[in-house]
């Protein structure tokens, strides 16, 4: 009797074993409001498809229940590592911001899958003031037109400034107290596709500021609204 029973143990064992589920699918995603414009680290996810329509996923970002720990994962671009992916910019930019991966499963199934993070698609000048003051620094404020439909500031970084006066510090614009100059044409370059041009040319502001209206002391500020009482 033990005996037919431990038989039928067996059977029922390896007929489980027969019938479950394959993985048939990986599909990578990452978080899409973890700002990849700007930042060179994303939390990303793997979700499994299997041969009977269920799906699982991988803990942190997607909040599933399948570890890390279990895959093995190698990269087009960068490193993965406990859910996140830090990629390299300057080379993802000579791949079309394609990232591509190779997971290998337990069982040793291997499969390709990819994301494609966002890029570029334009740049222009938002000025901050439309005129430039001799001996006070201008910020040249880039903004980046992205494929996710984003637009964000860049930095120095990412682009390359050009001025016809003044001297170009960080990203400041530095005319000195003494310079002549009417206007100042500053050029800007994406420095991961050059081709994506900016030219600006700002006044420069050629009236003395009133410096009555500089208040030097706060004492005179109450002065003033006690005279207007």
């Amino acid at each position: 009797m033990k005996l037919h029973l431990l038989i039928g143990t067996l059977c029922c064992s390896l007929l489980a074993h027969a019938q479950q589920a394959k993985v048939v699918a990986v599909q990578a995603l990452y978080d899409t409001t973890a700002v990849a414009e700007l930042y060179n680290r994303v939390p990303l996810g793997l979700q499994l498809q299997y041969s009977d329509n269920s799906v699982q996923r991988t803990t942190g970002f997607l909040q599933g229940s399948y570890r890390w720990n279990r895959v093995a994962i190698r990269t087009s671009n960068g490193v993965v590592q406990n859910g996140y992916l830090t990629f390299n910019r300057q080379q993802l930019a000579k791949t079309g911001y394609r990232v591509d991966f190779t997971v290998t499963l337990p069982d040793n199934q291997v499969f390709e899958t990819a994301i494609r993070l966002p890029y570029v698609t334009g740049i222009r000048f938002n000025h901050y003031a439309d005129s430039i003051k001799r001996d006070i620094r201008y910020y040249l404020n880039v903004e980046g037109k992205f494929s996710s439909g984003h637009i964000f500031p860049l930095d120095t970084a990412t682009i390359r400034f050009e001025t016809s006066a003044g001297k170009i510090i960080g990203q400041d614009l530095l005319l000195e107290k003494n310079d002549t100059v009417k206007t100042v044409t500053v050029q800007a370059w994406y420095k991961y596709n050059p081709a994506m041009y900016l030219r600006s040319t700002i006044p420069v502001k050629q009236a003395p500021d009133n410096d009555s209206l500089i208040i030097q002391d706060s004492r005179e500020l109450f002065n003033k609204r006690k005279k207007k009482h």
